[in-house]
């Protein structure tokens, strides 16, 4: 990962990243903490905006209300859904395909991303979440626990899972998780598809992330 911490620096890490990482899927995050510079710099490398993303926080003091979320999205339960809690072994493999998929990552790096998984440093404070449906992992969630703030990252929905329930329930499971870690408050950052069923749980956004991909 490459921070860059100064506008004078934008269009010199912009190339080298792109050295350094050609034939790799990868993007660049412009937000608040962003020199003011970043994203006209990085247009000017040829980058292009892909989405502008809202993080989103909502406080812990109070429990994860699924009755009212899943009314609201007008959805229903997939039948014999569980959201289990991954470690290591099969279901890790099982949960990183799902999140490889809706990243568009290469098939071929699958193996790495589950070792990378694996021995990362902070271990003790993930939760990894996965959604389960006759035996198959259908949809994930990571929480990280630090410093106070339950971080929701990499949640996703097999498509053909979707409209079922599945995200609330991941949501739920990610909301109770952190409460019981004694976390005050939650945070992540919204793609479209999910933004409506944040707000549903009481999440507001509070800043905003702009996506940038250079060309293949």
């Amino acid at each position: 990962m490459t921070r860059v911490r100064s506008a004078s620096s934008i269009e010199r890490s912009a190339a080298a990243a792109r050295d350094a990482l050609a034939g790799l899927p990868w993007w660049w995050w412009v937000g608040a903490d962003s020199p003011d510079a970043t994203a006209d710099a990085l247009r000017r490398r040829g980058a292009e905006q892909l989405a502008v993303l809202p993080v989103m926080v909502r406080h812990l003091d109070r429990p994860a209300d699924p009755g009212a979320a899943v009314s609201a999205a007008g959805s229903h339960d997939a039948p014999g859904l569980r959201v289990e809690t991954v470690r290591d072994g099969e279901r890790l493999a099982e949960l990183v395909g799902t999140y490889r998929a809706s990243m568009g990552i290469s098939p071929d790096l699958e193996a790495e991303m589950v070792r990378t998984e694996e021995r990362r440093e902070d271990n003790a404070d993930i939760i990894r979440l996965a959604a389960v449906v006759d035996g198959r992992v259908v949809g994930s969630t990571v929480v990280i626990t630090a410093h106070g703030v339950a971080g929701i990252f990499l949640v996703h929905v097999a498509e053909e899972n979707r409209r079922q329930g599945i995200g609330t329930a991941l949501t739920v499971a990610a909301l109770r998780h952190g409460r019981r870690r004694g976390m005050h408050s939650a945070a992540l950052v919204a793609s479209p598809m999910g933004e409506p069923l944040y707000r549903r749980f009481g999440f507001a956004a509070v800043s905003e992330y702009r996506l940038f991909a250079f060309p293949a």
